[in-house]
């Protein structure tokens, strides 16, 4: 990377503030204050949800931001499976991380990768906030999950590694996250300061396996985690320490780092692990000085006001002297890096079409280059236990979906279960939706009880999502297969050992196609 020296005249201090920040921003059409922030050195943004109704109209989206900064990283979280922004109301056409690790073929995780890259690079996104390397080595953790490959360092490493190189191949960059690793904990970093409290032999063996791999697989950035680990760091989280980003992550191998030189960018800013903690300013500060290149910002702020008030909070950290002016320009040099990289391989999917419009029907997209992949690959992710009392249905079941809340990175707008799949599969198919508070105020033997008798003589399918991790959840299910021991349950989480019924088939993540997959199971046609 090319060594700068720093400017601190006004000029280059905001244009270099702007140029760290990568904020969201509300609306299918890029504001005013986007467009005029871009022309002054705002290097990135971020799109959510929010910014997305069609791959047409985030192409023409991006198309605007462009005509304004032909280098921009236009980033977003499109993890695929349960955690998906360009098919947020539809549901994803791929199977997220714990399926693909289910399957463990890397040729298999390259390749859905690598069709992903293809349309969020034909959507003008050169940017992915993923994939996650966490090993998911504690089964209760309520924000990882199925987002993980598996609990097994070298598959999860192995499978980072795959999928690095195939969304790669596609002109956007990865950001591998959650650094130093965000599996061990049962707390949600969005919410609170999750503690990873295990020895450096444990991280080493564990956590950090599979950020080794991204690195030899030449990922282009790393996002940190707003997690605090004393073996690194007995004060500060990842996100703001020295130790850990200076200390191990960017310190050569030779010394016990792991020797990465590439683009740092940080988890949310305004989750409450760090602004509810240091503030929002100070944060965005302190992120900087230990390490960090880039501010993700903009999930829940969204607003020009919070951009100025971070541009300006760096122009006086450096000022003040709270923040070098070299880590500034550093961090800057490597945005621009970055950005240089994504412009130049933007060619590499020229002439390419967009993806299917969200919602579009499971199996029908557009006839896109490798539009089965996500199908198959969530066709062979699927575990199947059977009892000699089950025969594929034939008849219209009766649906009912036990719906835990979301956590935020998921978000609770993306729709998900097999019910409009067995619908089509058996016209006449029964659904409903029970979430934990009308489950608890009767009681799980009441509610079962109800259910079987509003079901009656169909066949009752139980879609449940991490049932280990809800005590509600796991009652009802053991007490709905005990009355009716012909149940089918799908479990579209995190799977145990399997539920007593006369079908039960884990999934291994909630995208569109797992349901797909399942209801296919259910009737027989795989």
């Amino acid at each position: 990377m090319t060594v700068i020296t720093a400017d601190t005249s006004a000029d280059t201090l905001t244009r270099d503030a702007l140029t760290v920040l990568q904020p969201g921003f509300r609306g299918t059409e890029a504001p005013d204050w986007v467009l005029r922030l871009l022309g002054e050195g705002l290097g990135a943004v971020a799109l959510f949800s929010r910014n997305i109704e069609s791959p047409e109209q985030v192409a023409r989206l991006t198309a605007q931001l462009r005509a304004v900064r032909p280098d921009i990283l236009v980033a977003a979280d499109e993890e695929g499976g349960d955690v998906t922004r360009l098919e947020a109301r539809g549901g994803s056409s791929f199977p997220g991380n714990l399926a693909l690790g289910a399957v463990d073929d890397v040729k298999l995780t390259r390749a859905v990768a690598a069709e992903l890259g293809r349309r969020l690079a034909a959507c003008g996104v050169n940017l992915n906030w993923a994939p996650s390397a966490d090993v998911n080595s504690d089964p209760d953790n309520p924000v990882i999950g199925v987002r993980s490959f598996g609990a097994e360092p070298e598959l999860v490493a192995r499978n980072t590694a795959a999928y690095i190189e195939g969304m790669q191949s596609a002109g956007v960059a990865t950001s591998v996250k959650h650094f130093p690793g965000h599996g061990d904990t049962g707390v949600d970093s969005h919410h609170a300061m999750p503690l990873i409290d295990v020895d450096l032999e444990t991280l080493r063996e564990r956590e950090l396996v599979p950020f080794r791999a991204a690195i030899a697989a030449g990922t282009k950035a790393v996002m940190s985690a707003h997690i605090l680990v004393p073996a690194l760091d007995a004060e500060l989280p990842g996100t703001l320490s020295t130790a850990v980003l200076m200390g191990l992550l960017r310190a050569p191998r030779e010394e016990g780092g792991l020797g990465y030189d590439g683009l740092v960018v940080t988890d949310g800013i305004e989750m409450q692990a760090i602004s509810g903690t240091y503030g929002l300013e100070r944060g965005t500060v302190m992120a900087l000085a230990a390490g960090c290149d880039a501010i993700c910002v903009g999930g829940g702020l969204s607003d020009e006001q919070t951009v100025l008030d971070l541009r300006d909070a760096i122009v006086r950290a450096v000022r003040e002297g709270d923040l070098p002016a070299e880590r500034l320009a550093d961090a800057a040099a490597r945005v621009r890096d970055l950005a240089a990289w994504a412009a130049q391989r933007s060619g590499a999917v020229e002439g390419t079409a967009p993806a299917a419009p969200s919602g579009t029907a499971p199996g029908d997209t557009g006839g896109d280059a490798g539009s089965d992949i996500g199908l198959e690959a969530a066709r062979r992710a699927l575990r199947i236990t059977r009892t000699a009392a089950f025969t594929p249905l034939t008849k219209a079941p009766y649906v009912a979906a036990l719906t835990p809340v979301a956590n935020i990175a998921v978000g609770d707008v993306t729709p998900w279960g097999i019910a409009a799949d067995l619908a089509k599969l058996l016209p006449g198919t029964v659904t409903g939706t029970y979430p934990a508070r009308e489950v608890e105020e009767q009681g799980a033997d009441a509610f079962a009880a109800g259910l079987i008798e509003e079901a009656g003589d169909r066949t009752v399918v139980l879609v449940v999502r991490d049932a280990h991790r809800h005590r509600w959840m796991a009652d009802t299910l053991a007490a709905v297969t005990a009355r009716r021991p012909g149940t089918v349950v799908v479990e579209m989480g995190v799977p145990q050992a399997p539920a007593t019924g006369a079908l039960h088939i884990a999934t291994h993540g909630a995208a569109r196609v797992c349901g797909t997959a399942a209801a296919e199971a259910i009737v027989g046609a795989v």
